[in-house]
């Protein structure tokens, strides 16, 4: 037994072990005999004890040799303890957001239709793999370090809520192939999925914004002056300077640039050259402060942010942000903004008041968008009640869906990650059972690998 532990508590060994036997530990053990009564001596004459116990004994020689196995395996962290049974009352919550807001605490206690609890998985972008299905179903993997190995959890989520950007210009950031996923399985969301993908290229969503334009007129939508520029070929115009070129799918102050003249207009396009996407520009607005118009659900909130720093960039560097009084101005801007791509129960529009004491309305945001302000709290417990809500009614049009299931959890080591990251593409170990062998006298030596047929 002691040789039996020291072997599998070597990470090479458990390492090429077989698909499925870490899993197939996990299961718990078939219940035992209850032992015998205390037997008396046989009398003279009697039959002696009955040779067919010997395989039980031995039966139950192998039992506690699993159990060295398990409970090994357990200790060292190699596999994840989890419920025999499964809750048929529960449904999975996937949150995209990060690490730094935990909105597991927010559903905690809540129940839907009174009788399902609310089961939240929660992981950013990076961390998630999807694989969907014609008929509906969907698989999400979800990726999070515990004790120096990387945990891979799997589940079918029942709804999802999305508080990242799904797509951007930097490397390795664009996730808009996940949404697509969850789109073909048709998993409900906020905001809508078909929302979400389109306000992944902000041209395109500006474009909604000028239809918007065209039917309220200057004087009850000021949208900025724009142009867009397919590719750096197309930047020949030459426009009133100064302006603002903001190259791709640019947000949060990245990829914005302030052009003075036409010889640094022409720079820009040479860098456009370099990145191989679109770009637009609008004429630079010297900006008094900034003004953002929020609306989650039937909940308004107006805030007006003021440079500190003194960059021209007022959403980057210090700010002053002081919420102001929702007028029926900046009520109408965010309410027609939240009709574009079938409804946006999360919206927020951007907007620049000029030192011309003229409003410019630049930009809108869907449920990405980033809370502001002392009521930071509050408004993450309205969209958690949203979510509630929107389940709910999900719910109760499609009452026969199937209920989730308890997410599978499997175990990599992470010299296993790196090896495999870094090297060819490895072969899976073949499958088969695990024997033991033994010596002359009955003491297990170590195990065996055999191949299946």
């Amino acid at each position: 037994m002691n040789y039996l532990r020291r072997r599998l508590s070597d990470s090479t060994f458990i390492s090429n072990l077989p698909n499925g036997y870490m899993s197939d530990l996990q299961k718990p053990d078939p219940p035992q005999p209850p032992p015998p009564g205390p037997a008396s001596a046989p009398a003279p004459g009697s039959p002696g004890p009955d040779r067919r116990a010997v395989p039980a004994q031995a039966s139950g020689f192998f039992s506690s040799i699993s159990s060295v196995v398990k409970q090994t395996a357990a200790s060292a962290g190699l596999v994840e303890h989890t419920p025999a049974s499964t809750s048929r009352s529960l449904r999975i919550l996937l949150v995209i957001d990060g690490a730094q807001h935990d909105w597991a605490k927010l559903f905690r206690g809540k129940k839907l239709n009174g009788d399902y609890d609310i089961k939240v998985e929660q992981a950013e972008f990076g961390d998630i793999s999807v694989v969907a299905h014609a008929n509906g179903s969907c698989n999400v993997a979800v990726q999070v370090w515990q004790n120096e190995n990387k945990i891979v959890r799997s589940f079918k989520p029942d709804f999802v809520l999305i508080r990242q950007h799904a797509f951007s210009m930097a490397e390795n950031e664009d996730f808009r192939n996940l949404i697509i996923g969850l789109q073909y399985a048709g998993i409900p969301s906020i905001n809508s999925l078909e929302s979400i993908y389109n306000l992944c290229d902000k041209p395109w969503a500006f474009a909604c914004l000028i239809s918007t334009y065209k039917k309220l007129g200057q004087e009850k939508f000021p949208l900025i002056e724009q142009t867009f520029y397919p590719n750096y070929k197309e930047m020949v115009t030459m426009p009133a300077f100064p302006v603002v070129v903001k190259i791709g799918h640019a947000h949060s102050g990245v990829g914005k640039v302030k052009v003075e003249n036409h010889t640094k207009f022409q720079d820009i396009a040479s860098v456009v050259a370099v990145t191989q996407t679109y770009s637009t520009c609008e004429p630079f607005i010297e900006p008094k402060y900034d003004i953002r118009i929020q609306k989650i659900g039937n909940d308004y909130k107006a805030y007006m942010r003021t440079s500190v720093s003194g960059s021209w960039k007022s959403n980057t560097g210090t700010a002053m942000v002081e919420q102001v009084a929702m007028t029926d101005r900046y009520k109408l801007w965010v309410d027609t903004c939240c009709e574009i791509f079938g409804g946006l129960e999360i919206c927020a529009v951007k907007a620049i008041h000029g030192k011309d004491g003229k409003d410019y309305i630049t930009e809108v945001m869907g449920s990405s968008m980033p809370l502001e302000g002392d009521h930071q709290a509050e408004d993450q417990q309205l969209i958690a009640d949203m979510v509630i809500a929107k389940m709910n009614h999900v719910m109760s049009q499609n009452p026969k869906r199937p209920t989730a299931i308890q997410p599978k959890q499997v175990t990599v080591e992470k010299d296993a990650l790196v090896e495999v990251k870094n090297g060819p593409p490895q072969k899976a170990p073949p499958q088969g059972c695990l024997q033991y062998i033994l010596d002359c006298n009955g003491v297990a030596v170590g195990p065996k690998l055999v191949q299946a047929n």
